[in-house]
């Protein structure tokens, strides 16, 4: 089981640890009926933007600055609180922790991939998954993709729908962030719906890629 854990730039609170008590409570069933589960927990230390259209700053590279710390360290301090409080909720501990940052190969060669298979196209800030190539978007969580109304909540900028995602977010130009890769698309990003794509599949051995080294 794969379970999404916090992004690392303040205090977990009372909302986000009643997710974690459903999960617990569902490795814990698992347990029960004589299954060995897997549980694999991620921690999102990068690529978690501000708005819900992918744009503005990353909610790290925001915390740091309220904080007066770098980005790297509020991961760190905001890591072992958040492992702190299921300790003390008494959660079972997830087989494998594994955070964004230590996967940057990884998320890439999951664009790659998906690049190779037509699902993305690019923009002047990144790289998107384009929805409308996956029929069965939105089916498990019952989405209404035909009644989405853009420009509602989300603020369209180049993204031709609105439940396309970016992949992969360049770093703006002259200005060098706290947390940058280079990739082959150019420095930046990964965007924080790729990193649990790209982790679980690799720590629950659901896909392998067969790809040439960029």
């Amino acid at each position: 089981m794969y379970t999404c854990g916090p992004t690392v730039y303040d205090y977990a609170h009372l909302g986000n640890l009643r997710t974690d008590l459903f999960e617990d409570l569902l490795h814990r069933v698992l347990n029960f009926n004589g299954y060995t589960a897997t549980h694999v927990m991620n921690i999102t230390d990068v690529g978690h933007l501000v708005s819900d259209g992918d744009t503005s700053e990353d909610k790290m590279e925001q915390g740091a600055r309220r904080i007066g710390k770098s980005t790297w360290e509020i991961a760190a301090f905001y890591t072992q609180a958040f492992q702190d409080d299921l300790r003390r909720l008494t959660m079972l501990e997830p087989t494998r922790w594994c955070r964004a940052t230590d996967h940057i190969p990884e998320q890439i060669d999951t664009i790659r991939y998906l690049e190779a298979k037509g699902l993305t196209y690019r923009t002047s800030d990144g790289m998107y998954f384009d929805t409308s190539q996956l029929p069965t978007y939105g089916y498990l969580a019952r989405l209404d993709i035909a009644g989405l109304q853009a420009g509602m909540r989300v603020d369209m900028g180049e993204k031709r729908h609105p439940t396309d995602f970016a992949l992969w977010k360049l770093s703006p130009p002259h200005h060098q962030r706290q947390m940058e890769w280079d990739s082959p698309w150019g420095v930046g990003f990964p965007g924080w719906h790729i990193e649990c794509s790209a982790m679980s599949a690799k720590y629950l051995q659901l896909v392998s890629y067969d790809l040439a080294p960029y």
